[in-house]
């Protein structure tokens, strides 16, 4: 009986088999790659759904250097960027500006950078000097990153640069601003630190610089004001703790504050006082035009530094009007909404 029942067993597995085959046919056997055709063909460059780093890359642009290249240069072009001020002008109280913007998303940054760098080096003569740090895809081979390790070493070139007992440090920082009180500091695919109101206030204090001018533009940027007010110190920002600044996005070449104080005050004057109450001024009727909750931005004037940047003026007399032309747009900009 166990022999009979193994031999039906054995051919109901047979026919179960044949009936396998026949539904599901083995696929035609492909040929082997020679090791000769596979050793010197060229590598297939991945595309966006082969590996994720490549979402990184996509806004890079494609005539820079790799991301490591440029982070392996910035030290040299920090140096050169120094290297290329104009020199001190002596027995005068001289005027040092940086210019630090933080987002390389979107060009309204860089316009505001760059403009504010030619508006204090034409208009108010040889006493005025200009460094630029800025997050923009077309100029990663032209200005040094806006980075918080490249802001720290551009402070300390400038200390030997500069007197620090007696020229004024003006600090310009545009960029987005958050509730808890950050700039946004971004060059995907980068890993930039990003900066905060007590990082950029220990960024100071850590240096010997006596008189010193600091803007912050951004969205709530008057948080940064308790922590950078000091004897010696102006504070000006785009807007109050708790509010937002206005005029950025890919629709904007200048931001509100931008425009307000740099393009409009201080091509009438050069007190930076005076001009941060006529912006103020222009930046509430805008607002209020426009239905916008108001920005409000904020002033702080510590002891001291209003007479020393008299004493600068005094030696200054201003130039002629530096209109206001944006460079053409970075094609890997992105739109956004509001600072």
């Amino acid at each position: 009986m166990r022999t009979v029942l193994t031999a039906l067993l054995a051919f109901a597995a047979g026919v179960l088999l044949m009936l396998l085959v026949v539904r599901h046919p083995a696929a035609p056997a492909q040929p082997a790659p020679s090791v000769a055709s596979a050793s010197t063909s060229a590598p297939a460059s991945a595309s966006s759904t082969d590996s994720d780093d490549s979402d990184d890359n996509d806004n890079w642009p494609n005539q820079a250097p790799s991301p490591e290249q440029v982070i392996y240069a910035q030290p040299g072009m920090v140096r050169q960027a120094i290297s290329q001020l104009t020199p001190r002008v002596a027995d005068k109280t001289n005027l040092y500006l940086v210019t630090f913007a933080g987002d390389g998303g979107e060009d309204v940054f860089r316009n505001e950078a760059e403009y504010a760098g030619q508006l204090f080096t034409k208009r108010f003569g040889p006493t005025a000097h200009a460094v630029v740090l800025e997050n923009n895809p077309s100029t990663l081979q032209s200005h040094p990153l806006a980075n918080w390790s490249n802001l720290e070493d551009a402070l300390d070139q400038l200390t030997h640069v500069m007197k620090p007992d007696e020229d004024i440090l003006v600090l310009y920082m545009t960029s987005h601003g958050d509730e808890d009180h950050n700039l946004l500091v971004d060059m995907d695919p980068l890993p930039l630190d990003q900066i905060g109101a007590s990082d950029l206030a220990s960024i100071l204090k850590k240096r010997s610089f006596k008189w010193k001018v600091v803007v912050v533009n951004a969205c709530y940027s008057g948080g940064f004001v308790p922590d950078l007010r000091s004897s010696g110190t102006l504070v000006l920002t785009a807007a109050r703790t708790d509010r937002s600044s206005f005029g950025c996005g890919s629709d904007s070449d200048i931001t509100y504050f931008g425009k307000a104080w740099l393009v409009d005050a201080l091509n009438k004057t050069d007190n930076f006082v005076d001009a941060f109450q006529f912006a103020k001024n222009d930046i509430a009727g805008w607002e209020k035009e426009q239905k916008l909750t108001p920005s409000e931005p904020q002033m702080d004037v510590g002891a001291g530094i209003a007479q020393q940047l008299a004493a600068w003026r005094k030696e200054v007399t201003p130039g002629p009007a530096v209109p206001f032309t944006p460079p053409p747009p970075s094609t890997n900009s992105t739109p956004a909404g509001s600072q």
